[in-house]
């Protein structure tokens, strides 16, 4: 399977790491042309690239469904997700610097699993989901193991309005000693966010301070989503 997508020399780097610095999230608008959203959405239904299913209701996550991906990875989506990995690793050691964390992040993602494997976290977390009617994702963050990566990236693969309506990507910050801010993440089909897996720096007059973040899915009232979740660390 070829998997084409826009070159990622197209985006502009420098406003996606001020966007997800400042808000938490960023856009990439038409990652992924229809054709190839489509042919990744029709995995979901061939189970043997996939290492688990989860069930959301059965765990209180939600309502709503994800599989797994297994090792090997697809060669495209290994591909994509080390090409990702590239483009915000400086990111997040930008962010490690802010908030005076010993711990750097190398700058390939080949590099980055063997980190991961070291510390016992050997399966992959790309997923891919989906939700029909009613569904919904729960508040909570990505995280699998002590080592964990900064950010993430969701692809959306189908059409809102079109496909679906409602399913609405939401990040919630909670800001210390105030109330929490809630944003949507308005995608179309094949646009993909950058978020904050746990949390993002805020530079404040005494210098930088960590502002938690979650994010989850609102009820879908018709049709069916799906998307693809690439998280760069891998769990324990």
């Amino acid at each position: 399977m070829t998997l084409h997508h826009q070159p990622l020399a197209a985006f502009n780097w420098k406003s996606v790491a001020t966007d997800v610095t400042e808000n938490g999230a960023a856009v990439l608008r038409n990652l992924l042309p229809p054709a190839s959203c489509e042919t990744v959405a029709a995995l979901y239904d061939r189970p043997e690239g996939f290492r688990s299913h989860v069930q959301m209701a059965r765990h209180n996550f939600g309502k709503g469904e994800y599989r797994y991906f297994a090792y090997p990875l697809p060669p495209w989506l290994t591909e994509l997700r080390s090409d990702l990995y590239a483009r915000l690793a400086p990111v997040a050691n930008q962010w490690a610097t802010d908030l005076g964390y010993e711990h750097d992040y190398p700058a390939s993602h080949r590099d980055y699993i063997e980190r991961c494997h070291a510390a016992e976290q050997r399966r992959p977390t790309p997923l891919l989901l989906r939700y029909v009617a009613g569904d919904y994702n729960c508040l909570h963050q990505d995280l699998y193991g002590a080592e964990w990566f900064p950010l993430q990236v969701i692809v959306l693969l189908n059409a809102p309005e079109q496909d679906f309506a409602g399913g609405e990507l939401m990040v919630v910050e909670q800001r210390p000693r105030m109330q929490s801010k809630g944003s949507v993440i308005s995608l179309q089909q094949g646009d993909a966010a950058v978020i904050a897996v746990n949390h993002r720096p805020r530079r404040g007059a005494r210098g930088y301070s960590r502002v938690t973040l979650r994010h989850g899915v609102s009820p879908l009232t018709r049709g069916q989503r799906h998307t693809l979740g690439i998280i760069f660390h891998d769990a324990a």
